[in-house]
C-alpha cells in the first residue's frame, strides 16, 4: 500500500483543527487536517437542540470573521457555530478531509517522525497536532445501576424535553451545561432536581458590559494554567434566551429542587452529601466578587457604566436550601430520568508514546510535548484561562504553528551543514 506523507498531520476539524491550520499554512508549513465525520460534528450531534454559545458572538469568534447572522451581543446556536467553523476551514483554504478515523499513530523506526494509521491508509507525518480539544470522552459514572430501571444519559446525549419519559428528571451537575438543561427541563414543566457541587457563577452582565468583557479587562481571561489537577473549574453561565445569570438560589424558588453533591446509591435512594449551602456559598462569593472588582475597575478609570445595585440582591432560600436532603428516593420522587452533566475525560490512546501521565492526561508545556514532533491543541487551561474557547484557541494555535516552525529551521540546518560537510 502506498503511504502518504506529509509534513504535520492534524487530527481533529473542529476549532482547534482549524486554527492550526490557518497558521501552519501562513507558515508555508504542509500539512493535512483529518476529521473522522464532520467539520465541526461534535456542536452538530453532541450537543442538544436549544444550545447557543456561551460568549457573545463579538467575543467568541475567530478574529478574522464575524459570525454572519447573529448580531455582536447575541449569542449564536450551535448550528450557526458548526456552520461558522466550516465556512472559516473554506475560507482559509485548510486541507481538511473528512470521514477518515486516525486509528494509531507511533513513532518510526530510525528515523525522525511518525506512522499514522488511519481508515483510508497509513501516512508519515514529522509533526502531530493532536487538536481533539475537551470533549473527548464522556463520563458516564456507573453509581446506579442499569437493573434500577432509570433512563440515564450523559449531558451530550441530551437534546429536548421531549427526548425524555415522562416524569420527574435529576440532573447531577450544575456547570454551565447542568445548568442550562436543568432549567430548560423546568420551563417545559418537568419536575426537576439539580445536584449542585462547587462551581463558580459570574453574572452574565453588570453595569452594561457582558462578563467576558469584564474578565478581559480585568486581566482573568489570561490567567496562567493553574497546578496540574486543577485544569478544570466547574462555570455556571448561560447564553440562553438572550443571555442571564445563573442563579441557583432564584431557580428553587421558581420550583426546582437543589440538592448537595451525589456521594452514592443504594436501596433506590441517592445520597447526598451536607454541602448544598456550602456550594451556593461559594458560588455567591464568586459572584459578588467580580461585582467588587468591576466596581473598582470602573471607578479606577473614570468610566460612565451605570451603577447596578440590584445586582446583588439576593432572593430568600427556598426549602430545599434551608432544609437540604441527604437522602433522595428516587421512584418515589417520581424520577425516571437521569442526566449526568459531569464533565469528560481525555482519551490519547490512538498516541502509542510513552507520552501520559498515569490517568491519560498528556505530559505538555503549552500543549508542546516532551516527546519530539507531538503536540496538543485545544486543552482547557492550556495556556491561560481563555484557551478552550474559539478566540483562545486561535492564540494557542499560532504558538503551536511557531514551534513547528522553529523545529522547521533547525531541521533546515542540519541538513545544509550535512550537505556542506559532504561537499567539502
Amino acid at each position: 500500500m502506498m503511504v502518504e506523507k506529509t509534513d504535520t498531520l492534524v487530527v481533529g476539524a473542529g476549532q482547534a483543527g482549524i486554527a492550526v491550520s490557518e497558521h501552519l499554512g501562513r507558515a508555508g508549513i504542509p500539512h493535512l487536517v483529518l476529521e473522522r465525520a464532520r467539520i465541526a460534528e461534535r456542536w452538530r450531534s453532541e450537543r442538544w437542540d436549544a444550545l447557543v454559545a456561551n460568549g457573545p458572538a463579538w467575543h467568541d469568534r475567530f478574529p478574522g470573521m464575524e459570525f454572519p447572522k447573529t448580531g455582536p451581543d447575541g449569542f449564536p446556536g450551535k448550528e450557526e457555530v458548526a456552520a461558522y467553523l466550516a465556512s472559516y476551514a473554506a475560507r482559509i483554504g485548510a486541507p481538511i478531509r473528512t470521514g477518515v478515523e486516525v486509528r494509531r499513530a507511533a513513532r518510526l523506526d530510525g528515523r525522525p517522525g511518525f506512522a499514522i494509521e488511519t481508515s483510508q491508509g497509513p501516512i508519515e507525518a514529522q509533526n502531530i497536532v493532536a487538536a481533539t480539544g475537551a470533549f473527548q470522552k464522556p463520563l458516564m459514572p456507573r453509581m446506579i445501576p442499569e437493573e434500577a430501571g432509570f433512563h440515564q444519559i450523559h449531558s451530550c446525549h441530551y437534546r429536548n424535553p421531549a427526548q425524555l419519559p415522562e416524569g420527574a428528571v435529576l440532573v447531577v451537575g450544575a456547570g454551565s451545561s447542568g445548568a442550562q438543561i436543568a432549567e430548560e427541563l423546568m420551563l417545559a414543566g418537568r419536575d426537576v432536581y439539580l445536584s449542585v457541587g462547587p462551581h463558580d457563577r459570574p453574572p452574565r452582565a453588570y453595569r452594561g458590559r457582558d462578563f467576558c468583557w469584564w474578565l478581559g479587562v480585568l486581566g482573568k481571561w489570561d490567567m496562567a494554567a493553574p497546578a496540574p489537577g486543577a485544569e478544570h473549574v466547574t462555570i455556571a453561565v448561560s447564553g440562553a434566551r438572550g443571555g442571564h445569570t445563573a442563579d441557583f438560589r432564584r431557580f428553587a424558588q421558581q420550583g426546582m429542587t437543589l440538592l448537595g453533591r451525589t456521594e452514592g446509591y443504594a436501596g433506590g435512594a441517592l445520597q447526598i452529601a451536607d454541602d448544598l449551602r456550602t456550594n451556593l456559598d461559594r458560588g455567591d462569593a464568586n459572584y459578588l466578587a467580580l461585582l467588587d472588582e468591576a466596581d473598582a475597575y470602573v471607578s479606577r478609570n473614570g468610566l460612565d457604566l451605570p451603577p447596578e445595585p440590584e445586582a446583588r440582591d439576593r432572593v430568600s432560600d427556598a426549602e430545599c436550601i434551608t432544609h437540604p436532603l441527604r437522602s433522595l428516593d428516587l421512584a418515589e420522587a417520581g424520577i425516571t430520568s437521569v442526566i449526568w452533566s459531569v464533565g469528560y475525560g481525555v482519551d490519547y490512546s490512538w498516541i502509542k508514546l510513552d507520552a501520559f501521565h498515569p490517568d491519560g492526561r498528556p505530559l505538555h508545556h503549552r500543549g508542546v510535548s516532551p516527546e519530539p514532533g507531538l503536540y496538543y491543541l485545544g486543552l482547557p487551561w492550556q495556556s491561560r484561562r481563555g484557551s478552550s474557547f474559539i478566540w483562545g484557541v486561535w492564540h494557542d494555535a499560532k504558538y503551536i504553528a511557531d514551534q513547528i516552525g522553529i523545529q522547521h529551521k533547525y531541521r533546515d540546518y542540519h541538513t545544509q551543514a550535512a550537505q556542506q560537510a559532504e561537499d567539502a
